[in-house]
């Protein structure tokens, strides 16, 4: 990315550590607290292992003696074959972007920062050998108020909001039944990276200009 977008990178993240992060760090813990009251469990009943990495041959161990129809992967790190392939119905993602647009890393953070707003979203696809490059299976937005909430708030509420239906697609997948996934030929590609300072503070200024919280597709909510 050469030296300077390098320095763009590392003054976003002191920024976010130092300014952002605290109320992120709040929403999330209160969003957590709800989702547990809504979905109660016992977590103790689920089997664990603590790995240095998903793709360890004691994570494929693991994996295959439970014998998963489906895994969720949420993780940041590029699974190989031996891991995403174990499941019976496939390994899935959901990934806080809508792709192919806004494949990799932060792709609510991009579509925001270019003022593509129509494409703040998430998206379910089934883990292939690419970056975000599988079949797709949905592609969901949710409302958002970009001049008040944070990246990491809109990125995780897309995903959060949505669970209702990521969950029904996966259990159709698991019963066998025909869940096509959608037609993503002929869209641009395009590999994203780390939020940029510049690029975040140039967001924040077009957004506080307009105003207008958004709804899941993008459209400004006018009084």
């Amino acid at each position: 990315m050469g030296p300077l977008r390098f320095l763009d990178v590392l003054a976003f993240r002191l920024y976010n550590r130092l300014r952002l992060a605290p109320r992120d760090t709040a929403w999330i813990d209160r969003t957590v607290d709800q989702f547990r009251a809504r979905y109660p469990a016992d977590l103790t009943r689920v089997p664990q292992i603590v790995v240095s990495s998903p793709n360890s041959d004691e994570a494929r161990a693991f994996l295959a003696r439970l014998t998963p129809d489906v895994v969720i992967a949420r993780c940041k790190v590029m699974l190989t074959p031996a891991i995403f392939q174990l499941p019976r119905v496939g390994t899935f993602v959901l990934h806080p972007g809508i792709c192919p647009e806004y494949r990799n890393a932060h792709g609510c953070f991009w579509a925001l920062a270019n003022r593509d707003v129509g494409r703040v979203g998430m998206t379910l696809l089934r883990a292939d050998a690419g970056v975000d490059t599988g079949p797709v299976y949905l592609q969901a937005g949710s409302g958002f108020d970009e001049s008040r909430e944070s990246h990491t708030m809109i990125q995780y509420r897309v995903v959060l909001d949505n669970l209702e239906t990521v969950g029904a697609i996966l259990r159709a997948l698991c019963r066998g039944e025909h869940v096509p996934p959608l037609d993503t030929s002929g869209r641009r590609s395009a590999v994203w990276g780390q939020p940029q300072l510049t690029a975040y503070l140039r967001w924040k200024r077009t957004a506080r200009q307009e105003v207008q919280p958004r709804d899941a597709h993008g459209v400004a909510a006018l009084p």
